[in-house]
Order: structure tokens, then sequence, then C-alpha cells
């Protein structure tokens, strides 16, 4: 069993779904790669800024969420009924976003392919909130929080990739380099650039593995997560 984190999430969502929710974020998401979110998760949220790609796209939205110091004044007057300011600074808008949205799953799009600050910071989001099922969408890759779970049918030879965000381990099966009995650390040990070669089933021992796929095992991994209902709980405070 993996180990108890603490207490419920106490934020009060902004967005509650029964369905996955599309999220936007500040960079402008390819158009390819908002329809594949969008035909998963119609439902669709903004993170402050990405308020603007969502209103050069169309799109209708659930809710804004964030600093609101990003959004144009056009999107703030086209979205002002769905405005949410959160005004602390201590987070990014990714993080009260992500914080406020209670769904299955949320499909963050416009997180990457910009600064490699930001990544890395919407990664450190991934893993301080283990009990918001959330998939980053790129351009050739989709990142993970790794569940207390997962088993995936990948092709054979595909990339596997986990990056440790703090000391866990991970057995597997799948894979054409076994994990188990390793102790993962980001100055340590590291598990990139593995390979499949047959039904992947990862089970890490802590909410701290991050799981980077190729955009192509998206919709694999996104039916992985809705049909196994084991989830990590929130951490404290």
């Amino acid at each position: 069993m993996f180990p108890k984190l603490g207490l419920i999430n106490v934020n009060p969502p902004i967005v509650s779904s029964s369905c996955p929710i599309t999220l936007i974020g500040g960079v402008n998401p390819a158009s390819g790669t908002l329809s594949e979110a969008l035909s998963i998760a119609p439902l669709v949220v903004a993170a402050d800024g990405g308020a603007d790609h969502a209103f050069a796209a169309g799109q209708k939205l659930e809710a804004v969420i964030g600093d609101m110091d990003s959004i144009s004044e056009t999107a703030k007057g086209a979205f002002k009924d769905v405005l949410h300011p959160i005004a602390e600074q201590n987070s990014t808008d990714f993080d009260k976003a992500l914080r406020h949205i209670d769904a299955p799953l949320v499909l963050g799009v416009g997180f990457s392919g910009a600064r490699l600050d930001h990544e890395l910071g919407s990664m450190t989001v991934l893993v301080r909130h283990p009990e918001r099922r959330c998939v980053l969408i790129g351009e050739e890759t989709i990142v993970l929080l790794c569940p207390p779970q997962i088993t995936l049918k990948l092709p054979m030879e595909s990339a596997v990739s986990l990056f440790p965000m703090a000391e866990v381990g991970c057995e597997s099966e799948g894979l054409r380099w076994p994990t188990g009995g390793l102790r993962f650390a980001p100055d340590r040990q590291i598990g990139t650039l593995n390979k499949v070669e047959g039904e992947v089933s990862l089970r890490p021992d802590a909410p701290k593995m991050l799981l980077i796929l190729p955009r192509g095992a998206l919709g694999v991994t996104v039916q992985a997560l809705l049909q196994d209902g084991e989830r990590w709980p929130a951490r404290v405070g």
C-alpha cells in the first residue's frame, strides 16, 4: 500500500465536473494539441493568460482562474462572468487553477514549449497536488504524476521515462530495464530512456515519480487513468 499523505484537499472547487476538463495555460497551444484535448475533455478552464488563447480559438470557458496579471482586457471583457481572481503570489496560475478544479482528470495544454523554468514549475505542481489527476500535453510528449498503479498497452519499443522528483521506488513489468528494488532520486538514480517490451505496469511507492510518454500514448493513458479509480491522497499543507 502507498503511504497516507494526510487530509483531503481543503481548497473549495471553483469548477466541479464528472467529466475530464481541458485546462489552457499561457503558452499558445498548437491547434492540433488543443483539438485533441477537447476531443477528450470538451469542458474548458483557463489559467490566467490562457483565456486569451481560448478567446482566439472561440472557446467557451467554465472559469478563468489566476492572479489576472497576464490576461488581456479583451479576454477579461469576454469572460467577465467567469473570472475567479486569486491574488496570492506564492503559487503559479497553473497551481491556482489545478487545485480549484474537481474532475476525474485534467488535460493541460499551453504549459510547455516556451520557458524551461515555467515547464519545471508546472511539473512541481503535479507533485504538489497528487490527488488531482492531470496530464500535461506537449508537442512530442505527455507528462503526468504516476498514480499508485497504472497498466498501459503501448507499442513495442516505445519510450517510457520515469523521473523522480524526490526519493521513490517503483515496481514495474514490461520494461526493457526493470525498476524493481531501485531507489530513485533526482541526484542519483533516474529512469529515463527505458523501452516497452510488453504490457507495462508501474507501481510507485510514493507520489513522487513523473511518467513521461510519447504524445501518441495520450489516448491509452487517459483510458487507463479513467478506468482505475485508485489515486493518491492529498498532501497536508
